[in-house]
Order: C-alpha cells, then sequence, then structure tokens
C-alpha cells in the first residue's frame, strides 16, 4: 500500500511491525523527509532532538550492529480527536548482539501523521531502561 493510501492508524501499525519484521531502511522510509522526533526523557548520549529522515535512517543503521529488535508486544494503539495523531503504547522485545542478551524497552510514542508519513513524534520511554542499555553498550 503506497504511503498517501494508508490511515495514519495504518501507518503506526504499520511502523510497529516494521520495527521488528522489517529493515531499518523499511522503517526509516515510513518518516517524512522533514521529520522531526523529540525524546523529552532521553538518556544520556541520545539526542532529545533529532530531525530529518536520513538522520534518523543513518543513526538506525549505525546502532544496527548493537541490538536487533525480535518483537514489538503489548501494543495499544489510541486514536485522537485529530485524525493525524495517533497514540501508541508498545514494549520492543530485542537482543544485544554482543551477548545475547535479551531486553525489553517500553514506550508511549505520540506521532503525527500526514500523507501516509510520521511527520513528527514524541517517544516517552522509560529512561532507565534505555540509560540500563546504553551503559552496557558503552554508549
Amino acid at each position: 500500500m503506497s504511503a498517501a493510501a494508508r490511515t495514519p492508524r495504518q501507518t503506526i501499525e504499520q511502523f510497529l511491525h516494521t520495527v521488528a519484521h522489517g529493515t531499518r531502511d523499511e522503517l526509516a522510509d515510513l518518516y517524512a523527509p522533514d521529520v522531526r522526533i523529540e525524546i523529552p526523557f532521553n538518556p544520556d548520549g541520545v539526542p532529545q532532538v533529532s530531525e530529518g529522515r536520513e538522520r534518523i535512517r543513518a543513526r538506525m543503521k549505525s546502532a544496527e550492529p548493537l541490538w536487533r529488535f525480535d518483537d514489538v508486544r503489548d501494543v495499544t494503539v489510541h486514536g485522537t480527536e485529530d485524525p493525524g495523531i495517533v497514540i501508541a503504547e508498545y514494549r520492543v522485545h530485542g537482543t544485544l548482539a554482543a551477548t545475547g542478551r535479551a531486553f525489553s524497552l517500553g514506550y508511549i510514542s505520540v506521532f503525527g501523521v500526514e500523507d501516509g508519513l510520521i511527520a513528527w513524534a514524541r517517544d516517552y520511554g522509560n529512561p532507565l531502561e534505555v540509560g540500563d542499555l546504553t551503559k552496557e553498550l558503552g554508549l
């Protein structure tokens, strides 16, 4: 299905599926060229704001050798009064490449979707979970 044919909810459902079952390039392609992603509770070493699909793509690809995402579970997707805004609650389960240790990260994300692409997002992850993971990886 083309991006323009997707509803905002379908875009986010595709995003959640692609996190674990797609490539980093396929995931980056779900973002608008001028996307802005905010992480209000960012851990050390993780930028609070990232802009641009190609910058996001490069960051995702640079992290690819460190871990893989195996599954996305506990998903609840909420619509809002604004049809272009979708809220998702979910847990990403993955494995660290160096040690084989499993990890799980919980998120609540607020997405702005335009023309079937993610135009902006605010990711609220548990900074303790992400911080522990980045420390273990030496980031």
